[in-house]
């Protein structure tokens, strides 16, 4: 079985994410997103709700399962018996730094990482972004999954 992780902090999941995660589910058996847990970083949005905005998106999607995680992506991966790491580039600042990343992983691990280009219409779209605009009383039903529910 192909299986693949593609792991975030998804706060909130965008459209980018969206659809970087359509478009890999042809590629792998099953597809887990793995919410990544860092005590250091603030969220704008609880685990519970970033959980419910994904497992809500992709409800109808039996190859895709949401989970969250805490420590090494590699070592969730193993865990999980996922042989690829699924990751979205925006720009070439996004893949100079999951370069870096994915040598480091591939060095400590067997496990590959699998690249896609975020398509052109949403490759400006970040959850940083997204977050600011919030925060500013902005409109962002179109950056955003239906599920998404801003506060």
């Amino acid at each position: 079985m192909r299986r693949a992780v593609f792991p975030g902090s998804f706060d909130p999941i965008t459209l980018g994410h969206y659809d970087i995660i359509e478009r890999g589910l042809p590629l792998f058996d099953e597809l887990i997103i793995a919410i990544g847990i860092n005590s250091e970083k603030k969220y704008m949005f609880s685990l519970d709700e970033r959980v419910q905005f994904i497992s809500e998106a992709f409800k109808n999607e039996p190859k895709i399962k949401v989970m969250t995680y805490k420590g090494l992506t590699v070592e969730f991966c193993k865990q999980q018996n996922a042989a690829f790491i699924l990751r979205g580039l925006r720009n070439p600042g996004d893949f100079e730094f999951e370069k870096a990343i994915a040598h480091t992983n591939r060095k400590m691990s067997d496990i590959e990482t699998v690249f896609l280009l975020t398509s052109s219409g949403k490759s400006f779209i970040s959850s940083s972004i997204v977050r600011d605009v919030i925060r500013n009383g902005g409109d962002v039903s179109t950056f955003v999954p239906d599920t998404v529910k801003v506060k």
